[in-house]
């Protein structure tokens, strides 16, 4: 009866809009107070422990190191690379959109820094050489979620820690269903830019782009700085994320001048603002977490699996499903946090490989980062085009497809995306 009054009151408070933090704060509280033999204390002492972890130092640094990167102009000149490289095919801003976000990821691990950096630049520069309003928010926020796939990624960093996984093999597995997303988009650009006649730039010579690359080749190094580093085990995650943030200070403040000393408090508040909503998210998750130990829930979903005797193909498709429902409601944190615990030993039991189940997660995680309600980098994009979420969802639509494409070879063809991690550190298997 108690577990039925918590789902209850989830749901209520979620309908009414309450934040998913508060929302399973709240939720924790109750079902603890019901349960007369624990102390109430004990959620915030859960909500507490869930964020005592070295590793997660990593999320607000990376942040901090993307809010550092657009406050600099540097994703102004990674746009600029890559109108070089791209900008002559047939709708060669919208390529040119895809590419900059891959880059990006290079450097963020966040999606929500990618749409809003990026955004407010490309939105308005696509809708001003003819592009359609719909066009460039779906691209924009539909290229953004490789942000959180190409390494770094926060979501990784997460996953790592809680699955004890190596967070090096997860960025390097990230690689080739980030390329493979990028190319699928470029392709849906390439079919819209010849049915709506959209325009391309002029043929960029190699040597200028070549130029182009050696000038900007400070800000193109972070990615290999950042994704060497942590792959050979120059430095941890939290580490890398640590110099991504003294270099990206260093190329603001003195290489290109683009960040005064004045603005870095400013800066760093808004860090800690974004910071604060995921972190606290994960720690209010972590105390849900412990409640539903209390219920046995893990016990209850591994019995499930156990008594239908299913295989890992079957297990991966009601996965998938499961996060694709979650995802549209809750951030990828928090969702990791409550359901990779009860979910990966029954993997394990199926013969999955860790890195690959945390693969199929956060891939399948980062279409929430487009699909309402929740739909973060959705509601970012839409509000720079100043357009409704409903006509949003739309423009993304096809662009979910072939992000959905990969996501199922991710799943059930393991080989492709481990094939990196499994020749570079092989020990790590």
């Amino acid at each position: 009866m108690s577990a039925v009054i918590l789902v209850v009151i989830f749901l209520a408070l979620l309908f009414i809009g309450m934040p998913i933090a508060y929302d399973l704060g709240i939720v924790t509280l109750v079902g603890i107070m019901i349960m007369n033999n624990i102390p109430a204390i004990t959620v915030a002492q859960k909500m507490f422990s869930g964020l005592n972890s070295f590793v997660l130092l990593a999320v607000p640094l990376f942040i901090l190191a993307a809010n550092l990167m657009n406050r600099g102009k540097i994703s102004e000149q990674l746009i600029e690379v890559a109108i070089a490289m791209v900008g002559h095919f047939k709708g060669g801003l919208g390529h040119a959109n895809v590419l900059v976000s891959m880059i990006f990821a290079g450097v963020s691990g966040s999606s929500q820094a990618d749409t809003a950096g990026i955004g407010k630049i490309l939105i308005p520069s696509m809708e001003q050489n003819g592009y359609s309003k719909e066009e460039a928010v779906g691209v924009t926020a539909a290229s953004s979620t490789i942000g959180v796939i190409i390494p770094p990624s926060i979501p990784m960093v997460i996953y790592g820690s809680l699955a004890s996984a190596s967070v090096g093999a997860l960025f390097l597995g990230g690689i080739i269903p980030g390329i493979l997303i990028g190319v699928a988009q470029m392709a849906i650009v390439y079919f819209h830019a010849k049915k709506y006649n959209y325009p391309s730039y002029e043929r960029v010579k190699v040597k200028d782009i070549l130029k182009m690359i050696v000038k900007y080749i400070p800000s193109l190094l972070t990615p290999l700085i950042i994704i060497g580093g942590v792959v050979f085990g120059i430095v941890t995650p939290t580490e890398a994320s640590g110099v991504a943030c003294v270099y990206a200070m260093f190329l603001g403040c003195v290489v290109f001048k683009t960040i005064k000393v004045s603005e870095l408090p400013e800066i760093f508040i808004e860090t800690i603002t974004m910071t604060a909503q995921s972190l606290f998210a994960l720690a209010t998750a972590t105390a849900l977490g412990q409640l539903l130990s209390y219920y046995n829930v893990s016990k209850l979903v591994q019995q499930f699996f156990t008594n239908n005797h299913m295989n890992w193909i079957v297990f991966l498709v009601l996965v998938i499903v499961f996060f694709l429902f979650i995802g549209t409601f809750m951030d990828a944190i928090p969702a990791m946090t409550l359901f990779v615990p009860v979910l990966l030993p029954v993997a394990l039991t199926l013969g999955i490989s860790p890195i690959h189940f945390g693969l199929v997660v956060v891939i399948t995680l980062a279409i929430g980062l487009i699909t309402p309600p929740y739909g973060i980098c959705l509601l970012i994009a839409g509000s720079i085009a100043k357009m409704p979420v409903e006509r949003s969802f739309m423009a993304v639509m096809p662009y979910l497809i072939a992000i959905m494409t990969v996501l199922l070879v991710v799943a059930f063809f393991p080989d492709v995306i481990l094939l990196i991690p499994k020749m570079i550190r092989p020990e790590w298997f």
